[in-house]
């Protein structure tokens, strides 16, 4: 049961805020004194200088730890403290997003994390069921102000009869929902609700999936839980880092600030086409291309163009050394090959191996002309004099051309690219296909797609890193930086650093290149420079994650599937999504299809039932669109109603722009706070998004638009993940036509809002 304090016999409400108050701001004078202290502990560690190795090495570490509780502290700042539990024992907790204790006595706790056990019951106890809690109180904040507060009293007798007795704090979380959008995501830590924390706290092992309809909470959910994991097994993951994926970049900025304010800024927030280091794959590709480029079959195909460029000559092979002819012929070629082949060594590492067989078939060659007995006895040169032959020869660019061409090093970008670019090649490699398929890969370069990247990922396993290309690299950079730190040492020395004192009295005078050389500065320089777990994972495609958060993961195609499983080894992972909403014509079918190529029937199944965001009014419209996906699925149920019916209007279509920018200003004008999402078919996103933005200066449009405009013209694609306080849908049977899971999609656009949706179609013709 729901009720202000002022109401319970105890002080007057104006009396509980003022008490709360105080305590709130003594919570604030601790953080301040923390945040001060880890900034004067970072000042001091990078002031730091001299020692050993070994303290250099504590003291870097110090830097970063320091550097996070500094940005921790301050992400934390607006909700620090938002509820408290009093016991049936009249003990009394105060929850909030970090944990601080009162260092001063026996370290007892002024503030509990929201993670910690303890602190389970603010978001599970129920009348029927108070775990030890009398009553409940969440405390509405405004910067450090307290503004109010909301008690529930978990007493069976109490409890109302017919109210949502499965929700916790409902008070407060049908006020955070039917709140203004604000163009980012906020965090759900004071209003998480049961079913919610069962999954946000549900063992670390294991591929979990978490299959929820609209609004349920499913990105709230894996953003707590990243959260939640990296403060229950910090030890495990803070070294090994956390991956989630997202859809799109528009998605990831949307909730690019929920982690921080819970205290956790080391999860690295990725899409499928930033997950090979140094691509960022943004081209645009037909859905059909994109969709073969997702299948399976492609890990074959790939495999097959790298056999491919490990030629064999049709003809003999001539190669030019010091006026001296040798010749490599096909049968030589194909049996060096095959013996490399049979190593099952990646293609760029087998290279070596290659290279011996076919120097030792060229030295023998040399050999047997420079070595011969001219009485028809045994060759005159004995292994050290071939040895010496075969060393020559591997410094001879004639025979590294050679070497290049029947054998080449390959980066993935070159395999694809080629791959792409040649028609020949692709019939090659893909057998398999039909003639229209392998024209759909045939394209010239000019950058890469989504879908290009799982198969980047794969070239790279194929082929390998060769080891030297890899140390020869690392060596130009060591060489790069040592010579600018030499650079800086040089001016230094134009400006001799003197003490007057010790040159008075004769003595040495010093400068700073009397005390430290190029190598200790560069040491130096990469010390402050250390990456943190994130950073160095986003460099390294071979990082093994301790664990891998997917969202809208029904996206992902079979290659997808196959990157990710290599990105975590351990199969540590959260899978979250909704088959329903399944846009991407690659996309996943069931979860039992992805998962069981890795994990057979080794994974669990969460569901989350209610929907939070969608109103039941604007459900009622999205469940007739989800029973023509499949009339087995069944929506979630909406916890409110809006009171404003879903409108549908037609018009002719010549007067459609009008009449939504008509529309979309009466929608925005009625916003006194929030944000107009205006979702359209992707063939008229731009002429509808010009006539929007030049009747309406605050609407954004584009391929990424800024959220925190009033008024935002997406597509179905863009919106994936996305809610907005109005919806305005255009022209939903185009989307449905144009899109090869059009009702998918359609189901997606109509469950974007949280109050109110409109829908406007063009008139049947005549």
């Amino acid at each position: 049961m729901s009720r202000h304090s002022g109401g319970t016999g105890e002080l007057p409400l104006d009396d509980e805020i003022g008490r709360e108050q105080e305590y709130v701001s003594m919570l604030y004078d601790r953080l301040d004194g923390l945040r001060e202290q880890a900034a004067r502990r970072l000042t001091d560690a990078l002031r730091s200088t001299g020692g050993t190795l070994q303290d250099r090495s504590q003291r870097d570490s110090s830097v970063a730890m320091y550097a996070d509780q500094v940005e921790q502290f301050s992400a934390v700042e607006n909700g620090l403290c938002f509820g408290r539990l009093d016991g049936a024992d009249d003990s009394r907790r105060y929850i909030g997003r970090i944990g601080i204790f009162d260092t001063s006595g026996d370290y007892d706790p002024l503030l509990m994390d929201w993670r910690a056990p303890a602190a389970r019951p603010f978001y599970l106890a129920t009348a029927a069921n108070p775990q030890g809690v009398r009553r409940r109180r969440h405390l509405r904040t405004r910067q450090r102000k307290v503004t109010g507060l909301n008690d529930e009293v978990l007493d069976i007798e109490s409890a109302a009869p017919g109210g949502h007795e499965e929700l916790t704090g409902e008070a407060s979380l049908l006020a955070a929902l039917n709140a203004g959008r604000t163009g980012r995501m906020r965090d759900i830590v004071e209003t998480i609700q049961a079913e919610q924390d069962r999954i946000i706290r549900a063992e670390l092992p294991g591929v979990m999936v978490v299959q929820g309809g609209p609004g349920t909470g499913k990105t709230a959910v894996a953003l707590h839980r990243a959260a939640y994991l990296l403060y229950t097994h910090r030890r495990e993951l803070s070294s090994r880092g956390v991956l989630l994926v997202g859809p799109n970049a528009t998605f990831l900025r949307y909730i690019s600030q929920v982690l921080p304010t819970l205290a956790e800024t080391g999860v690295l927030l990725r899409t499928q086409g930033d997950l090979f280091p140094g691509v960022s794959a943004q081209r645009v590709e037909p859905a059909e291309t994109a969709a073969l480029k997702g299948r399976a079959v492609l890990a074959e195909v790939l495999a097959l163009a790298v056999r491919d460029r490990q030629w064999v000559p049709d003809e003999p092979l001539e190669i030019e050394v010091e006026r001296e002819v040798l010749t490599l012929d096909p049968e030589t070629v194909r049996a060096a090959r095959d013996r490399v082949r049979r190593t099952d060594r990646p293609h760029n590492l087998a290279r070596a191996l290659f290279d011996v067989e076919i120097v030792h078939a060229l030295a023998d060659q040399v050999a047997e002309r420079i070595g011969a007995d001219p009485l028809g006895g045994d060759n005159l040169l004995d292994e050290a004099d071939r040895a010496e032959i075969r060393r020559e020869l591997r410094e001879e660019t004639e025979i590294q051309a050679a070497l290049d061409r029947l054998w080449p090093v390959l980066t993935p970008q070159r395999l694809l690219a080629d791959l792409y670019a040649d028609p020949d090649r692709i019939a090659t490699a893909a057998p398999m296909l039909t003639d229209d398929e392998r024209a759909r890969l045939h394209r010239e370069p000019g950058g890469w797609t989504p879908a290009d990247v799982p198969l980047l990922d794969e070239a790279a396993e194929l082929l390998g890193e060769d080891e030297r290309a890899a140390a020869a690299r690392r060596d130009r950079i060591r060489m790069m930086e040592r010579e600018y730190a030499e650079g800086v040492l040089e001016i230094a020395r134009g400006s001799r650093s003197i003490d007057v004192e010790d040159e008075a009295e004769g003595g040495e005078i010093l400068g700073v290149t009397d005390l430290i050389d190029a190598d200790r500065l560069l040491e130096r320089q990469e010390e402050a420079d250390r990456l943190t777990t994130a950073q160095r994972a986003a460099a390294d495609r071979t990082w093994a994650f301790g664990h891998v958060i997917v969202d809208e993961a029904q996206e992902l195609s079979p290659m997808a599937w196959r990157l990710l499983m290599r990105r975590c080894p351990s199969r540590s992972m959260t899978i979250v999504g909704d088959v329903a909403q399944t846009g991407a014509l690659a996309g996943t079918p069931s979860w039992a299809d992805a998962l069981a190529p890795y994990v057979a029937q080794r994974w669990r199944l969460t569901e989350l039932t209610v929907s939070y965001r969608t109103p039941a009014e604007i459900m009622a419209v999205a469940a007739d669109v989800l029973a023509e996906i499949d009339p087995a699925l069944r929506p979630p149920r909406s916890v409110r109603e809006s009171g404003v019916p879903p409108w549908d209007r037609a018009v002719p279509d010549e007067q459609l722009p009008a009449e939504l920018v008509s529309a979309a200003t009466r929608e925005a004008a009625g916003l006194a706070e929030g944000r107009l999402g205006v979702i359209v078919p992707a063939s008229r996103v731009d002429a509808l998004g010009a006539a929007l933005t030049a009747a309406l200066p605050e609407a954004t449009v584009g391929e990424h638009p800024e959220l925190e405009s009033r008024v935002v013209v997406l597509t179905v694609a863009q919106a994936k993940g996305l809610e907005f306080d109005s919806v305005l849908v255009v022209d939903p049977d185009r989307m449905v036509a144009e899109s090869p899971r059009g009702r998918s999609d359609l189901y997606v656009a109509l469950t974007r809002a949280t109050q109110r949706l409109g829908v406007l179609r063009p008139a049947p013709a005549g």
